[in-house]
């Protein structure tokens, strides 16, 4: 799970990001304390934000 994490982390962060680790961090968390629907579901709206792009 944890890789898929870090995996997703990038997309949104560069993988030399502090910004990374604190997201990935905050997201294991959530899924820890049984929160993973919650997390899936943010996950997939933040992938749909117009900021994003395919780089």
């Amino acid at each position: 799970m944890i890789e898929y994490l870090w995996k997703a982390a990038f997309v949104f962060y560069s993988q030399t990001s502090t910004q990374a680790e604190a997201w990935e961090s905050k997201r294991l968390q959530l899924i820890l304390e049984g929160k993973s629907s919650s997390v899936a579901t943010a996950m997939r709206q933040s992938v749909s934000l117009p900021k994003l792009t395919p780089q």
